[in-house]
């Protein structure tokens, strides 16, 4: 007996151990999705860089026999990535909270060749090569060898899940490899580099790999615009992002109106999108240094992006009538033209939202919601079209590294609509009351643009910069306006 009892300790002592071995491996290899660490050597970033002795080009070099391209691109919020001052007031938050091992991921798509040949490990421009602070630049896009969406964690598009490989290895010098979709002709490239064409530089799989974001270590989608896309009615008559970003806004409007592919003739490399604000400080940042075309490029980007925003929704008010008194108005607000949902990208942050004034014949108010509060944050009766975004702890959070769910979704998708409900009390005699309703859009609130502002990397001076001495009331754009006079009887 004495003989069992001492060979079942020894037995429990080394169950116990191997527990003790098997917790110590999982705690310090095991993520919410396995990791292959061996392919996603930039991890938390999943791009993969096929080094060769071909190096990466600057886009100044593209310009040489691109400069159509090169001057869309130059005024695009890719040529602005790595630099934008919002974004690096983010980086720099992200490293304090998280540390160094975050930097790749967010710089992974924001400036990925000075990522991958580890020149950017951290924030802040001071001593950033020409490459690095192109951002998103030709030679990144261009370089792109292949798609890695399917060996992610998540297996799924997500961030920066592409290769890059500029060029081979050649006999006597390395050869430039630029790759793109249409089938490559004679003399292409010019003899400075090849050209392979592509089945993928056409389609929404390459935007998917930087503008699918997911949280940096439990892989929960934090940016979803390509699965937005992906989910919706564009994706099934073959529109892509391309299709509607990379060309003028007339084009634009027949893309999504029609849902038909624009002529070769027609595509661009703007890029444009809804961060007008990027554009407005960027131009600023222009006129400082003197460089008046450059701002006037930023400034007609700026014009695309709002128009865009103003042709991207409609509004549809309807009266509801109880025991023939008006007691409520109902707003339908319809997505009618932008490819994914309304708004899309960082949807915890930017603001969409109604405004609403009701009046009785006299011009007095009788409900007003959606307006601004003098410190500039949304009044708490606003009726937001947004997602909440929450911790581990369940508890609202608005920094990235944080949010690994969304307590509420209200975005609205492709070709979708969502309602709103306003109850009226008309004052008595009034027969007629007037609605006035407005969608209204900002990049964020005023409060949290103005922190990471104030958060930039000490080598970035506002003042000096942008010409910024006081963080001004963020730009509001008013998307579509709708005015209706019902009756209060029916």
């Amino acid at each position: 007996m004495k003989h069992f009892t001492k060979q079942l300790s020894v037995i429990i002592i080394l169950i116990l151990a191997a527990c003790v071995v098997a917790f110590a491996t999982s705690s310090q290899t095991s993520t919410t999705f396995p990791v292959d660490k061996e392919l996603f050597k930039f991890y938390p970033s999943l791009m993969v860089y096929e080094k060769t002795k071909a190096n990466f080009t600057e886009p100044e070099t593209c310009a040489g026999c691109h400069q159509d391209k090169y001057d869309e691109w130059h005024g695009s919020l890719h040529s602005l990535a790595f630099i934008d001052p919002v974004y690096q007031g983010e980086y720099n938050k992200a490293v304090k909270a998280v540390g160094k091992e975050i930097g790749s991921h967010c710089a992974s798509c924001h400036t990925a060749a000075a990522t991958v040949t580890k020149e950017v490990k951290g924030p802040g421009l001071a001593g950033r090569s020409a490459i690095a602070k192109a951002g998103v630049s030709c030679d990144i896009c261009h370089s792109v060898s292949s798609l890695n969406h399917c060996k992610t964690p998540s297996r799924e598009p997500e961030n920066g899940s592409l290769v890059l490989r500029p060029g081979e290895d050649g006999k006597e010098n390395p050869v430039l490899v630029k790759r793109g979709p249409q089938k490559a002709e004679d003399g292409c490239g010019g003899g400075f580099h090849d050209c392979k064409q592509t089945d993928f530089h056409a389609k929404s799989d390459l935007c998917a790999s930087c503008h699918q974001v997911y949280h940096y270590d439990k892989h929960y989608p934090l940016e979803s615009t390509y699965l937005e896309w992906k989910h919706s009615h564009y994706a099934q008559k073959d529109i892509h992002c391309q299709d509607c970003h990379m060309v003028g806004h007339e084009t634009f409007l027949k893309s999504a109106d029609t849902l038909t592919k624009p002529q070769r003739k027609e595509y661009r490399h703007y890029f444009n999108g809804a961060n007008y604000l990027l554009y407005y400080l960027a131009s600023q940042a222009a006129e400082k240094a003197g460089d008046k075309e450059q701002a006037k490029r930023l400034m007609n980007q700026y014009d695309m992006a709002v128009k865009r925003l103003q042709k991207a929704a409609e509004l549809e008010l309807s009266p509801i009538y109880r025991n023939g008194i008006l007691a409520e108005v109902k707003v339908r607000v319809k997505n009618i033209r932008a490819g994914h949902n309304l708004p899309t990208s960082l949807t915890n942050v930017r603001q969409m939202w109604l405004e609403l004034i009701a009046r009785d014949e006299k011009g007095a108010i009788i409900i007003m919601s959606g307006t601004i509060e003098k410190n500039g944050s949304l009044s708490e009766n606003s009726r937001k079209f947004s997602t909440d975004g929450m911790g581990n702890d369940m508890h609202f959070a608005i920094d990235p590294w944080v949010i690994t769910a969304f307590a509420s979704h209200e975005t609205i998708p492709p070709k979708g609509y969502k309602d709103a409900y306003f109850a009226i009390n008309p004052t008595k005699g009034n027969k007629k009351v007037t609605i006035e309703v407005k969608l209204r859009y900002r990049q964020a609130e005023q409060q949290i643009a103005e922190k990471l502002l104030k958060a930039v990397p000490a080598d970035i001076d506002l003042a000096r910069d942008y010409g910024i001495t006081k963080i001004p009331a963020l730009p509001i754009v008013d998307m579509v306006t709708a005015k209706q006079v019902l009756s209060v009887k029916k």
